[in-house]
């Protein structure tokens, strides 16, 4: 999340108003690193404006109404609050959506294949336990036990299946043949939808609900919503007042970023750094979601930038020698430590300081304790991994693909900063979930994300072939180890990884649930972004990306 210095793989600059070519679009001349240039500007999706005289209390007491009046449908309650969850407008009905978990429950074993799916996502999401995915999927399923081919016709039924099937927690055999039966069906019937759904179900196929950015699933879902014949007009109405209300407030949270990044001078005084304040923000903004999280988006989003720095500087900057030094102050963690540092480091290291110790009080204002050791340990942790990677590239160290993994997932700066928002949500080390969390043990709910990241960081890597490759990447190693694979080969298996990531982290969050559901669901939007950094087209653009930006910033 907060950096991904995964050594062959520069990642994609973006800048104010203009987002990054491909990797191989610029180099730096020391070790290959791409600092990114302009490229032609994404479409827009289109943002119907609300009328001028809207008023957003109307429109929430409205929409509790309608909520009440279908109390006594439960499929169309069930119905409206996917529409709610889809719409990124959930969190204003918490009390109603719950209620509404019993109607679902009584639907987990209808006839009907959108209601049984459907209620078994909702119930699932929400955290209750659910029975079983091959329970709940046997009805559909013939002899065999393959699915009736009969369903292939029922589109909306297939969609709500594939939405179910990325549910997977792993060892669900029915899920994974839904999926493959649902993409299936779904790919064969679009040349024969009617346009607008059919661009809806080529999106849910490019882009599964579970594994999507929500914000920007939600725009494309408000407009297959507005082409409908029979049309929700206080739900619309309100989704677009919660996307304006966004919008308006991350363009405030950037500008506060940028001065902030402008006045610390760091990419003047280390002038080989990123200058990716968008992007940075970006990462914040997708894993905090909410007006509530405006200080902590800014507050993250320097964390993030400032592991960038150090990324740069380990990869850049340092001798062996002066990166030892680096990592030895951050362990001081003093002012004094600094004037043992070049003048290269010193910079960056009294920012690294400053802004943790700035939060760390932050917190101790809110909360009532000061995570500070916590806070600085972290950091140890990051510079430790650093260290590792050095080390390797210096004495022509070959590791292990599963020592460089378990590494690289420290080095990706994803526990660092879920460390700053562990502590910012409140939570200290007398709780015992935030006690396992400050040890050098990642819990998974963190891991998997960390990994996600590197593996596709690593994939990327294959794509941009001028890299020079001096670091290695989880790809190389793997294939080292396996001389007998191909790099298609090495690229399914790392396929393979991701997928049982995310299993883990769906355990984690829907049937462990270890942590609150504030922390798990910033982890699934840091897995869920991670695709949009890395996923070029053959032009080598970033489009979802591109799009999320328009959309939700620019």
């Amino acid at each position: 999340m907060a950096a991904t210095p995964a050594r062959t793989f520069s990642m994609p600059s973006v800048e104010p108003l203009l987002l990054s070519a491909s990797p191989a679009a610029t180099r730096n001349d020391q070790r290959g690193r791409s600092h990114g240039g302009s490229i032609r500007p994404s479409v827009a999706v289109s943002e119907t404006l609300l009328p001028s005289d809207f008023d957003l209390q109307e429109g929430l007491t409205s929409m509790q109404k309608i909520l009440q009046q279908r109390r006594s449908s439960g499929r169309e309650m069930m119905a409206t609050v996917d529409n709610l969850k889809r719409l990124c407008i959930d969190h204003y009905f918490e009390e109603e959506i719950e209620s509404a978990m019993g109607a679902c429950m009584d639907l987990l074993h209808s006839d009907d294949l959108f209601d049984a799916t459907l209620a078994f996502r909702l119930v699932r999401e929400a955290g209750h336990d659910v029975s079983p995915a091959d329970d709940v999927l046997r009805r559909f399923t013939d002899d065999t036990g393959e699915f009736k081919l009969a369903l292939s016709k029922d589109i909306r039924g297939l969609l709500s299946l594939h939405d179910m099937s990325h549910l997977d927690m792993g060892g669900e055999a029915s899920l994974h043949k839904a999926k493959e039966f649902s993409s299936k069906h779904l790919a064969s019937a679009i040349r024969y939808l009617e346009p607008g759904l059919a661009r809806y179900v080529r999106q849910s196929l490019d882009h599964p609900y579970h594994l999507s950015l929500m914000q920007y699933k939600a725009r494309h879902h408000l407009s297959y919503l507005q082409s409908l014949p029979t049309r929700d007009t206080a739900m619309e109405g309100l989704a677009v007042a919660e996307f304006q209300l966004s919008k308006q407030l991350h363009q405030e949270e950037i500008q506060e970023v940028k001065r902030w990044w402008t006045d610390l001078g760091l990419s003047d005084e280390i002038p080989v750094v990123r200058d990716q304040v968008l992007k940075w923000y970006m990462w914040a903004m997708t894993s905090l979601q909410g007006s509530s999280f405006s200080r902590y988006r800014i507050e993250i989003t320097k964390i993030i930038a400032l592991v960038y720095v150090v990324d740069d500087i380990f990869d850049l900057v340092g001798t062996p020698e002066e990166l030892s030094l680096f990592t030895q102050a951050i362990r001081m963690w003093n002012t004094a430590a600094a004037d043992s540092l070049p003048s290269g480091m010193r910079p960056c290291y009294k920012a690294i300081y400053t802004t943790t110790n700035e939060i760390a009080d932050m917190v101790e204002e809110e909360h009532g304790f000061n995570p500070v050791n916590h806070l600085r340990n972290a950091w140890a942790v990051l510079f430790d991994g650093f260290m590792v990677e050095a080390r390797w590239l210096a004495t022509d160290q070959a590791p292990t693909a599963e020592d460089y993994l378990r590494n690289g997932a420290v080095t990706s700066g994803v526990p660092l900063t879920f460390a700053h928002i562990f502590s910012m949500l409140g939570y200290d080390k007398s709780n015992e979930a935030a006690a396992n969390l400050a040890d050098d043990h990642i819990p998974s709910v963190i891991s998997c994300p960390a990994k996600i990241l590197r593996l596709w960081d690593d994939m990327g890597s294959a794509e941009d072939e001028a890299q020079e490759g001096l670091d290695g990447s989880y790809r190389d190693f793997y294939l080292m180890e396996n001389p007998s694979c191909t790099p298609g080969d090495a690229e399914a298996h790392m396929r393979r990884l991701i997928a049982r990531e995310w299993e883990e982290l769906n355990r984690e969050c829907f049937s462990r649930r270890t942590f609150s559901s504030r922390l798990t669901q910033a982890c699934l939007n840091a897995a869920r972004m991670v695709s949009v950094m890395y996923s070029y087209d053959k032009e080598q653009r970033l489009l979802v990306l591109e799009d999320y930006a328009t959309m939700l910033l620019l």
